[in-house]
């Protein structure tokens, strides 16, 4: 009816094993009780009645006058037993299928003379017996009870994730619906927050795929039109041969930026299968020194100056090392590209209360912060370029669940390209 791997039926069989083994420990320890206090009456009594004999010091055992108890006597004698010590001894028997219980009490300390009183307790080993099968009977029922109560109380408890897996059912890339956690138990509310993160997430990822296919769809219908246009404009007439080879080569350089863009929109997808690389631990220092070293080199290269200043000695994090990459080419890249020739870009790196802080620093003109940096195919300035590293650079950044940022520098010109990461990435 279960699987083995259910939580359900690995919660029923918990529940009904602790409560079974319970039931077992109480019962045992209830009947034990039961039976000892059942004999320990028996043996006070049968003490009780040897004492009135022994009191009377009589050797005609029946003269002594002993009260009416609950049970009947089988035998009273004086008996003698030299080599016993003169202590209160009992002894259990059975005869004729009979139960008997028998005590020696000390009468005579010289001759070491000992009454013998014996009673039939076979009624009370009955009633034991009886109480015993009652105790068992209640067990099993208790038992099965707990079988049902717990199939009960274990699909009460997964009504939550049943009517959450219904919700997730039902929805689509065009219907996502937040869920409400104050409907959920306490114990589901971190699920459901946990659910409405992701659907967030997915929500951006669908907004962010449309505006990337729509923009796509614009950025390369427009040269492909101005291609045509010019083809069409030099074919109208007879021209000189340089007429030709000026138009083709106007329109190899506008092929030579589709290229380009087709080879920033396949960066997208490898970028979409890094988000699902697994996260591993790495030292940030080390890590943000190597590339640095790299992009020195670029910047020298492009006549550049380079600064690094990275601390502290070390700085443990657990990330995924291909998006954090992708966000630091992308701000040294548009460093690089937007510095004048001799002046510096620094890379400033340390940690903060709350997390760790990568700083990218130019000496370029400056950003219109009112403007949307983030969104695909947005050139700004007068450099080439596709218009979506930005747009990457962000949704690398999402998807490592850390923040970026550009802002004009306070004082001098050049902008200032944050990477924050968290503390709860460390």
């Amino acid at each position: 009816m279960l699987s083995k791997k259910s939580i359900r039926h690995n919660f029923v069989l918990q529940l009904v094993l602790a409560s079974t083994v319970l039931i077992v420990i109480f019962s045992t320890i209830l009947y034990n009780y039961i039976k000892i206090s059942i004999y320990k009456n028996l043996t006070e009594e049968l003490r009780q009645e040897a004492m009135l004999v022994a009191v009377s010091k009589s050797s005609d055992i029946s003269k002594v006058v002993i009260p009416k108890l609950n049970f009947l006597y089988t035998e009273i004698k004086i008996v003698s037993l030299p080599n016993r010590k003169l202590k209160i001894r009992y002894e259990n028997s059975i005869e004729h299928g009979q139960k008997f219980l028998t005590i020696y009490y000390p009468y005579n300390d010289k001759k070491s003379l000992f009454i013998r009183l014996t009673k039939n307790i076979s009624n009370t080993d009955k009633l034991l017996d009886e109480i015993l099968k009652n105790v068992l009977t209640i067990n099993l029922i208790a038992i099965f009870l707990i079988i049902f109560y717990a199939l009960f109380l274990s699909r009460m408890l997964l009504m939550p994730i049943k009517s959450l897996a219904m919700k997730l059912a039902n929805m689509n890339e065009s219907f996502l619906q937040i869920i409400d956690p104050k409907t959920l138990p306490v114990e589901f509310k971190p699920l459901g927050k946990s659910i409405n993160s992701l659907v967030k997430r997915i929500q951006v990822f669908i907004e962010y795929q449309k505006e990337l296919f729509i923009g796509t769809s614009h950025e390369l219908k427009t040269p492909l039109a101005v291609m045509k246009t010019k083809n069409e404009v030099t074919l109208l007439k007879p021209r000189d041969s340089e007429k030709y080879i000026q138009t083709i080569k106007e329109n190899n350089q506008i092929i030579n930026e589709m290229s380009k863009m087709i080879s920033n929109i396949l960066e997208i997808g490898r970028q979409e299968s890094a988000h699902f690389e697994e996260p591993i631990e790495i030292d940030l220092i080390s890590f943000l020194k190597e590339r640095a070293n790299n992009f020195k080199i670029l910047a020298l290269q492009d006549e550049k100056k380079f600064e690094i200043d990275i601390t502290p000695k070390t700085y443990k994090i657990k990330t995924q090392p291909t998006l954090l990459i992708h966000i630091l080419q992308n701000f040294v890249q548009n460093a690089i590209k937007f510095t004048p020739i001799g002046k510096k870009i620094t890379i400033k790196c340390f940690a903060v209360k709350n997390g760790y802080s990568i700083n990218v620093i130019d000496e370029g003109s400056g950003i219109d912060e009112s403007r949307d940096l983030f969104a695909p195919f947005k050139r700004f300035g007068d450099k080439q370029g596709a218009g979506l590293g930005l747009f990457l650079a962000k949704g690398a950044a999402n998807a490592l669940g850390t923040k970026i940022s550009i802002k004009n520098r306070p004082k001098n010109s050049g902008t200032i390209a944050n990477l924050f990461i968290p503390t709860n990435k460390k």
